[in-house]
């Protein structure tokens, strides 16, 4: 099953339950849980029992109604609901009088919080509403994090119990912070404004910190410096929570991290371990140790977990026991399992969490209610810590697979998601298999797409590949003809197939016409051509009497990052401050430091750049051409993205 990005993000201006991405996985793990024969269906007598699984509390006679409503109306007649249809009935639910029902029992807790619209995208008297705990965890965590950071003392510690983290956010400083410990190095904090902040330099920060979180993967369409000004509560703590995310599951990647080789089934190959998402290894990691520990597994961080049982095993396999490299040993106090008591059962597994220091994300209220983020968030974090998983048996295991993503391959793969593709790409070339997130490119670049054409997830047991395979056929037969892009050699089974060379020829045309898109004034995006991008280029430099020159996108004086300096210096004077740029005789390091502020300012004034400061210094003709396409639209008073 696929929703359209443009079916979830569209029409906002006059929807009152815009979906997001989180909050559609969070509906596939509450369909997949009743589906326990992964058929792709659930009956219709389960409805009640899988809007409990998605916190959607309703009396049984209101799902009685509804059920006896979709039968009547099922054209299969087959008296089974997909994950569509759970989703299509789902958002009928909230845009109607159930709406008010929904807000009070969303998550079976305390602290949903309800205002009104006043992001610029939404309509008069829009209702938006957030999660109070959502935002405690949040403030402890940024707290903890910041805590040294001499630029955020104006701000840390924030108090959890009121607003202040909504308000924390307006100068983007934090923002930028938060983003550099999820993804270090994305921000040369150099072009940060820390001092006397005024309505223009805010501006500019929370401008660098959007185009940087676009370039780490997170989605922020619809999402502007002004929203953030205002401390909108619903999109700081989306953007937060995308944030904090990716820094979590930075390492849980076997690529990054040998040691979850371990992981590893009796009979399993590797690739299937490769292409699990981080929060697949997360539950397997946890499963891992609960198995060490005699403990039965847990299938999810929701209903599973809600005992505390399960993490006191956890616990109490990962702490330090003193031998080996550990100097430290804690042991776990498992005298909490025997409380009855739910909630002091939690607080006290929590307590021990905290020896560890540890206790970050969950209040013992948010394990019993089963919070799918907060709990994954809080395992995360203990695998950062902790993962206790030694050094793997690497015996017949072809060590040529650990080599992990390309440069390249993550640029691609940050660009995507920015873009909010559903699902959420984890591995670029395994997850665009089927198809599906290559036809939502095409909606992003104007390319129409037939989704009557289209096999949806979930695909069916018995023709799963051949289904995936039709998809992949229709994508290269739109990019040839209605997309005009040179595909060779390129046939829907190369896509399937997951090949990276035909991947990447197919994607980087999808992203070279989305980049360009935005200079419309010079022609289709299909027409501008590289030499207009050069040509532009040169004669913006000569007209600010500048030096630099490039002859191409693979001219070595690129490297120096000169060419990219001097022309934000054109199209934006006063935002290169020369002292920050090494001159004369460059060293390699000197080069990468160039191209890390020029990258950061670039973002600062405007243009959403996804290249890296390695491709720059590296003169990667891909990646520096989109620079400079950036550029060019931000000088002809375009934003791209």
């Amino acid at each position: 099953f696929v929703v359209s990005v443009d079916n979830v993000y569209s029409n906002m201006e006059d929807s009152v339950t815009q979906i997001s991405r989180e909050d559609l996985e969070e509906l596939r793990e509450a369909f997949n849980r009743i589906d326990i024969d992964n058929s792709g269906y659930v009956s219709d007598f389960e409805l009640q029992e899988l809007f409990r699984e998605a916190s959607f509390s309703l009396p049984g006679y209101k799902v009685r109604e509804i059920a006896e409503k979709f039968i009547a109306g099922d054209t299969n007649k087959d008296e089974k609901i997909s994950f569509e249809e759970f989703v299509a009935i789902y958002q009928d639910l909230r845009s109607k009088e159930v709406r008010e029902t929904f807000r009070k029992t969303i998550s079976r807790r305390d602290g949903i919080r309800s205002f009104g619209g006043t992001s610029g995208i939404s309509s008069e008297g829009t209702q938006h509403s957030y999660a109070d705990e959502e935002k405690v965890a949040f403030v402890n965590w940024i707290n903890k994090t910041l805590a040294n950071d001499p630029d955020c003392r104006h701000l840390i510690p924030m108090d959890p119990n009121n607003d202040s983290l909504f308000k924390s956010v307006k100068d983007g400083i934090l923002l930028c912070k938060m983003i550099n410990l999820s993804q270090p190095d994305t921000i040369d904090e150099r072009v940060i404004n820390t001092k006397k902040p005024t309505m223009f330099t805010m501006t500019e920060n929370l401008i660098l910190a959007l185009n940087s979180a676009s370039a780490i993967g997170c989605t922020v369409v619809n999402i502007d410096a002004q929203d953030m000004m205002a401390g909108t509560p619903h999109l700081v703590l989306g953007l937060l929570w995308q944030i904090i995310k990716i820094g979590l599951f930075a390492d849980i990647e076997i690529s990054r991290n040998e040691a979850l080789i371990a992981l590893l089934g009796e009979s399993e190959e590797l690739d299937h371990l490769l292409s699990m998402s981080p929060e697949e290894l997360l539950l397997r990691w946890v499963n891992y140790h609960l198995d060490a520990a005699g403990w039965q597994q847990i299938r999810n961080f929701s209903e599973d977990i809600k005992d505390s049982r399960a993490y006191f095993h956890l616990l109490d396999q990962i702490a330090p026991k003193g031998d080996g490299d550990d100097q430290i040993q804690i042991t776990i106090d498992m005298s909490g399992l025997m409380e009855r008591d739910d909630e002091k059962r939690a607080e006290l597994m929590l307590r021990q969490a905290e020896r560890l220091d540890c206790r970050q994300f969950v209040t013992p209220q948010d394990i019993m209610a089963g919070n799918h983020k907060l709990n994954t968030a809080f395992v995360a974090n203990l695998f950062n810590m902790f993962p206790a998983l030694g050094r793997p048996k690497i015996n017949g295991i072809d060590l040529t697979l650990l080599e992990g993503e390309s440069r390249e391959d993550r640029t691609f793969r940050n660009w995507m998601n920015s873009l909010g593709v559903n699902p959420y790409v984890n591995h670029l070339h395994s997850n665009l298999m089927d198809g599906l997130i290559i036809l939502q490119l095409y909606e992003r670049i104007q390319v129409p797409v037939d989704w009557r054409k289209v096999n949806k997830r979930p695909f069916p047991v018995l023709g799963s590949n051949m289904k995936k395979l039709e998809n992949c056929n229709y994508a290269v037969e739109l990019g040839k003809k209605e997309a005009k892009f040179s595909l060779v050699g390129i046939g829907g089974e190369n896509i399937n197939e997951g090949s990276s060379m035909h991947t990447l020829a197919l994607v980087w045309q999808i992203m070279r016409r989305y980049t360009v898109k935005v200079l419309s004034d010079i022609g289709d995006g299909e027409k501008v051509k590289d030499q207009v991008i050069i040509n532009w280029v040169n004669n913006t430099l000569q007209e600010g009497r500048k030096d630099s020159f490039i002859k191409s996108f693979k001219d070595k004086s690129i490297s120096t990052s000169y060419p990219v300096i001097d022309l934000i210096d054109t199209v934006a004077p006063g935002a290169i401050k020369n002292e920050m740029v090494k001159w004369g005789d460059l060293s390699a390091e000197d080069k990468l430091n160039n191209a890390k502020y020029a990258i950061s300012v670039a973002r600062k004034i405007g243009a959403k750049v996804y290249a890296l400061p390695d491709d720059i210094v590296e003169v990667n003709p891909k990646m520096v051409m989109t620079v400079f396409a950036c550029l060019m639209g931000r000088g002809l008073n375009k934003v791209t993205g």
